[in-house]
């Protein structure tokens, strides 16, 4: 990893930035976080990295969603046991979509949906939000490393002239 310091340097700033705006915002942190990791984790880069962060991350909201109205609804734990199952195959189904490709984003999506009892005012915001922040992140490393490698090049430069 050539260029560590840029990315430390982009990803402590912003995620101060972000910590300071989910404070003041009354935003969970912790979901945003998830949705800046799910556009890292994912391979795609840039908008589209971005978006589909954020659309496998709000496919899982919806599952998740569904399992928990489901489950309220029909009242049978083994029942609930069964909806469990099928939605979590549909979770694995649907990455046959290229849009919604990364199936680790949606369980994520899901996970956050469970562990916030579907509060989708409290969950959709800062995940949305959270894969920007990625995206950002990834932007200002770039030209982080652009900045460095271009002085690096300078110095070097004003080196071999004064040799």
């Amino acid at each position: 990893m050539a260029h560590r310091w840029q990315i430390a340097i982009s990803a402590g700033l912003l995620a101060s930035v972000w910590a300071g705006l989910a404070d003041v915002l009354h935003l969970v942190t912790w979901v945003g976080f998830l949705g800046c990791s799910t556009f890292f984790a994912q391979t795609n880069t840039g908008v589209k990295g971005m978006l589909m962060a954020m659309t496998t991350n709000l496919s899982g909201v919806f599952w998740g969603w569904l399992i928990i109205a489901g489950s309220s609804t029909l009242g049978s734990p083994i029942i609930s046991y069964a909806l469990t199952g099928i939605v979590t195959a549909f979770m694995c189904l649907q990455a046959s979509n290229k849009n919604f490709a990364f199936i680790p984003g949606t369980f994520i999506g899901c996970c956050i949906t469970f562990a916030l009892n579907a509060d989708l005012a409290a969950i959709i915001p800062p995940l949305m939000i959270g894969a920007v922040l990625g995206y950002s992140m990834s932007l200002l490393t770039s030209l982080l490393i652009y900045f460095t490698d271009k002085t690096a090049a300078s110095i070097k430069d004003d080196a071999v002239k004064e040799m």
